[in-house]
């Protein structure tokens, strides 16, 4: 036991070395001969080792969505499920995207870089969105300038809120060819104390620390036997399937044919399929002493549909514990099977076949040889997990694989040794102190002056260099994620004698003190409150509010028509608009991430050449969409007008990055010119034109970031310009949409007169 504690004194007093980019991810696109990635509508094709899109005027299909209007140029095999596309070449450009990415491990709160070898056919300039998730504020967005000529292209990403990222590559509209070599990604972190772990995965569930005697069997190592159970079947469904199993084992398996649902119940039949039971376990070949689980397929088919085939038949590792979002966790195992193959992962919730998401650990490769598995994992939710093997990822629907046999022993789920209690981080943004060193968090003690509370003292009375004015307050230490991830955020009016504030757990919260100094922090864990008091420092010095007078003008264009406004009419010809809120946009962009709940005041003055409303959102970069409201509408007309808005940084904007306001200027169909000037953005404060800082520079353009037309991307506003003609190398080509004269969007085989490129002619 002396050995443990002198550990954890020596990484108590552990300090982190400066940050440094350590890569995390690679791929080298000449190991592959086809589109590895989930399809999007888009298949990059492969020529010599190198991932080619040929741009804007081909889209791809499957033969069963083929129609016989559809111009079939060419075929394309992927990588992924074997699946094959047609090539059909389009009349006119469409907007297209796909993934040169999947399964980057990433951590809260994290900054990445990525560095591609590409080149295109002409200057372009491509959105490339990382996501950790599909929904509102789960991607973060980045625009990367490709060359004509073979070269690295770099770009960076902050405010990652997930554990497993894609990147997705938004060319859009762009007719020209992009070419793909390579790509690394690369996080900007600094180094940690040396992370200890513990093993979960004990028959009594209690943890067993690695080099340490215990007593305590493992359950993942197959060498004890499973509760007893049989195929008994009541009320139609086996009892070894049923919910209140799951708690009793770690290791389930599927396979087709065995313990299938039959009969009915509860007045309704059963579908028949194989369910989960508790996986075999048998002597190891060769090796009779020891024993390991073994999942035998012997029947690969179809289930429902192309991609059922890949889950017809699974194995499972199962948690014996609950976690908490972005907690760390590794996962160990020993593996290999009768015949070599590539097993795709997914994680399910506790129960297996209880599907949660498509990320998992990645593919494993399985030989016939033994291997030892063993990766860092951060969870992107609370719950207890369990993670599923698709034993059969490499069949395909028309030639399934052969039968084989997968083994699997040692099976471990490992957390971090952390402190726990309550600790503090702090650091100066006005001084632009060091980050936060948070393997050196203060830890809390009881109180001596506020009875049934704890305490601690950031930052030294009389010493400068020392003082803070931000601070996080964590319930763990020892890893910077989680730290991050198990934060308390204050509510309401917490500094200064007697004020408490209510808090509330969540992730990555950063508390701003408002003044720069020395602070005792008392916290309350019963009634769930703190107060902040200043012991030395001083308030930090109000500033005059400042107007930036930059005249901003945004032409925005015609727009396509809406799904709404144009539904699809197979019969006469049209499909559905594609015209979209956010064709044409304005942002007005911070110079500092915000975080949420923090106060702030925006301005300006407005007008337009006609009528015209315009919605708000609250985005990270430009077009790094977060949440749909920000400063309400703002409703043009052709007087000037003075707006203001004291615009508070929404919840959903929280740990994402939040840092602009986007002005969706296509509401109207019609084009418009859109003018803006005299544009003030300030933390909120007390007295009139002052703040505590200006979000915006006083002159210049970097604040003001403009998008006109459909598939453009956002670019610095340029005086006396537009942002499109900031683009090196575009070439404007003439619109190929066609109206007829209800104003509706038709294809080029439409009889009658209509409007092209502004002119009235007839399609015979």
């Amino acid at each position: 036991m002396k050995k443990l504690f002198t550990l954890i004194a020596f990484l108590t007093c552990f300090l982190g070395a400066k940050a440094e980019l350590v890569e995390v991810y690679s791929i080298d696109y000449s190991t592959y001969n086809g589109f590895p990635f989930y399809v999007m509508g888009y298949v990059p094709e492969w020529f010599d080792g190198v991932m080619t899109d040929f741009g804007a005027m081909y889209t791809y299909k499957t033969e069963a969505d083929v129609t016989a209007e559809d111009n079939v140029v060419g075929e394309v095999q992927t990588n992924n499920a074997g699946a094959t596309y047609k090539k059909i070449e389009l009349a006119e450009p469409g907007w297209h995207q796909y993934f040169i990415a999947d399964g980057i491990p990433t951590t809260m709160d994290g900054k990445y870089k990525v560095v591609a070898i590409a080149k295109a056919s002409e200057a372009t300039t491509v959105s490339v969105n990382m996501g950790w998730g599909w929904g509102d504020g789960q991607q973060a967005k980045s625009s990367v300038n490709i060359g004509t000529d073979w070269g690295e292209v770099e770009w960076e990403y902050s405010g990652i809120a997930g554990s497993s990222c894609n990147l997705v590559a938004q060319p859009g509209t762009f007719a020209g060819t992009i070419e793909w070599k390579s790509l690394k990604v690369y996080e900007d972190k600094k180094q940690e104390r040396p992370t200890l772990w513990q093993e979960w995965l004990t028959d009594d569930g209690k943890s067993i620390i690695p080099n340490v005697e215990h007593t305590n069997k493992y359950v993942g190592d197959a060498e004890t036997a499973w509760p007893a159970w049989s195929l008994e079947v009541t009320d139609g469904v086996n009892i070894n399937w049923r919910t209140d199993r799951a708690p009793e084992i770690c290791a389930w398996a599927l396979t087709m044919g065995k313990n299938n649902d039959n009969g009915p119940r509860d007045g309704a039949e059963l579908d028949g399929r194989a369910r989960p039971f508790p996986a075999d376990i048998e002597a190891e070949e060769g090796n009779a002493s020891n024993h390991v689980y073994a999942v035998h397929v012997d029947q690969i088919a179809v289930i429902d549909d192309d991609a059922s085939i890949q889950w017809s038949n699974q194995f499972w590792l199962q948690a014996p514990k609950s976690f908490k979002a972005n907690e760390t966790v590794k996962i160990k195992f020993r593996y290999k099977a009768q015949k070599g193959c590539s097993v795709a992962t997914q994680w399910h919730k506790k129960n297996p076949s209880d599907y949660l998401n498509y990320t998992g650990v990645g593919s494993v490769a399985f030989t016939t040889e033994w291997q030892e598995f063993s990766k860092d994992v951060t969870l992107d939710t609370d719950g207890t997990y369990s993670l599923a093997f698709n034993l059969t990822s490499d069949s395909k629907k028309d030639a399934p694989q052969e039968p084989n046999i997968f083994y699997f022993d040692d099976l471990c789920w490992q957390t971090m040794v952390l402190d726990e209690g309550l600790f503090v981080a702090g650091t100066n943004t006005v001084t632009g102190m060091p980050e936060y060193d948070f393997d050196n968090a203060i830890q809390f003690v009881e109180s001596t002056d506020e009875a049934g509370c704890l305490e601690a003292t950031i930052g030294k009375v009389g010493d400068k260099t020392t003082y803070v004015n931000e601070i996080m307050i964590s319930t763990v230490r020892g890893n910077t994620a989680s730290f991050k991830s198990a934060t308390i955020k204050p509510a309401g009016d917490f500094i200064g004698e007697d004020n408490w504030g209510n808090y509330t757990e969540s992730s990555l919260a950063k508390i701003n003190l408002k003044a720069v100094g020395a602070w005792k922090i008392y916290v309350d864990t019963e009634q769930k409150q703190v107060n902040i008091l200043m012991l030395d420092g001083e308030e930090v010095v109000a500033k005059d509010v400042v107007t930036n007078t930059t005249n901003v003008i945004v032409h925005g264009l015609e727009r396509e028509p809406t799904a709404t406004e144009q539904p699809a009419d197979e019969e006469a010809g049209t499909p559905a608009g594609t015209g979209q809120a956010w064709d044409n946009q304005f942002f007005l962009v911070a110079n500092r991430v915000l975080e949420a709940g923090e106060e702030t005041v925006v301005k300006f003055q407005y007008k337009a050449n006609k009528a015209a409303k315009t919605t708000t959102q609250t985005h990270a970069q430009p077009g790094g969409y977060i949440h749909w409201a920000a400063i309400g509408d703002v409703n043009f007309t052709e007087e000037w007008q003075e707006f203001s808005y004291d615009y508070t940084i929404p919840n959903e904007a929280a740990g994402k990055s939040a840092q602009s306001i986007a002005f969706n200027m296509a509401e109207i169909k019609e084009a418009c010119d859109y003018e803006l000037k005299d544009f003030q953005w300030y933390l909120k404060y007390e007295e009139a034109g002052k703040t505590m800082e200006n979000l915006i520079n006083a002159e210049g353009t970097a604040n003001f970031f403009v998008k006109e037309g459909a598939g453009t991307n956002p670019h610095e506003f340029v005086p006396g310009g537009t942002g499109i003609e900031t683009v090196a190398a575009k070439t404007v080509k003439t619109s190929a949409v066609i109206y007829n004269i209800a104003g509706q969007r038709v294809n080029k085989n439409y009889k009658g007169l209509v409007v092209k490129d502004g002119k009235k002619v007839v399609l015979k």
